[in-house]
């Protein structure tokens, strides 16, 4: 994939200059060099003002293209797995796979009673299910039920750490962690009062703790707790943006900026109504508010507003697949894809 993204990239550069020509996009001038004595002298090119690389993605304009598609019942969490998104069911008792490029149903796979989170190993989707005390591995390629293995009780999320599977346990105030290659238990690890998300950030685990209004860092190598650090009310997802950790805070309307380092708040921002959900898109965090029917879009930088889109009812999950940002929507049994 990476020689093919370089040849698209490469042939980009030669029709740059041509294209947006053709296409009219304004932007900052680009003197070009006289070519020769005999030659006319050339003129400036134009270049937009968005990144002209993302044409190689097809998101080289700025419109929002909301397309649905159906899934199970009341879809919660969600997962991509390089090619396709899981979306799982929390009604249904099963999971949906959707071919990411178009969105075409591959499958409906059986899991436990009430699954709600999911995450993927590189080979593998897990996914938590909430009133069975247990998480389901099912192959990615085929959706295969690779096994069944019991955790805490109401396990709400998961996150995988590069081996192994973190699971958060709603009823126990608690983590297991699961070696992914065989799901064996590794450990059960305290966290605060009600712990929902998970994420992992490289080397540490950070869990959202409803009750407390705060998340806990451990230590991936062997769950040693590094921290307990305050945010806004019921928190809920997180994401990662390669130095920051991001929480979703349900009760008080906000998502909160930490210093994956130490912990350190570096700012508090208001989305909409009972934000839920998170991604990261490598440049912005992406919010699914479960009240207010639609996303905002923060620069991840300085947390500014970039948007604010229409979902379906009930946004809930929330992932990217590399162009696009796919969105669970609880209340209406879809998915949206912007």
């Amino acid at each position: 994939m990476k020689n093919n993204i370089l040849r698209v990239l490469r042939r980009f550069v030669v029709v740059a200059p041509v294209a947006a020509a053709l296409l009219g996009l304004a932007g900052y001038p680009a003197m070009a060099q006289d070519q020769g004595a005999n030659l006319p002298p050339l003129t400036s090119t134009t270049i937009p003002p968005n990144n002209p690389l993302q044409v190689a993605i097809l998101r080289w304009y700025p419109a929002n293209q909301t397309t649905t598609f159906g899934v199970g019942s009341e879809p919660v969490g969600m997962a991509f797995d390089g090619a396709n998104i899981w979306v799982a069911n929390f009604v249904s008792d099963n999971v949906t796979k959707l071919r990411a490029s178009d969105g075409a149903t591959l499958g409906t796979f059986t899991v436990g009673t009430s699954p709600t989170g999911v995450a993927f190993d590189g080979a593998n989707i897990w996914v938590a299910n909430n009133v069975s005390n247990n998480v389901t591995k099912l192959r990615a390629s085929d959706g295969f039920t690779l096994g069944t293995f019991p955790v805490g009780a109401a396990p709400e999320d998961v996150a995988f750490d590069g081996a192994n599977i973190w699971v958060a346990n709603n009823s126990t105030n608690n983590v297991t962690k699961l070696r992914a290659s065989d799901g064996t238990n590794l450990g059960t690890f305290t966290v605060g009062t009600q712990p929902y998300g998970v994420a992992f950030d490289g080397a540490n685990i950070w869990v959202t703790n409803e009750i407390s209004n705060n998340v806990t860092k451990l230590r991936a190598s062997d769950g040693s707790n590094l921290g307990t650090f305050a945010v806004g009310g019921f928190p809920q997802a997180l994401a990662f943006d390669g130095a920051n950790i991001w929480v979703a805070n349900e009760g008080s309307n906000s998502v909160t900026k930490l210093k994956a380092s130490n912990g350190t708040t570096l700012g508090t921002f208001t989305v909409g109504s009972n934000p839920f959900g998170l991604a990261f898109d490598g440049v912005n965090i992406w919010v699914a508010n479960d009240g207010s029917n639609n996303v905002t879009k923060l620069k991840a930088s300085s947390g500014l507003v970039l948007g604010t889109f229409s979902a379906g009812t009930g946004p809930t999950g929330v992932a990217f697949d590399g162009a696009n940002i796919w969105v669970a929507n609880v209340g209406s049994n879809t998915v949206s894809k912007l």
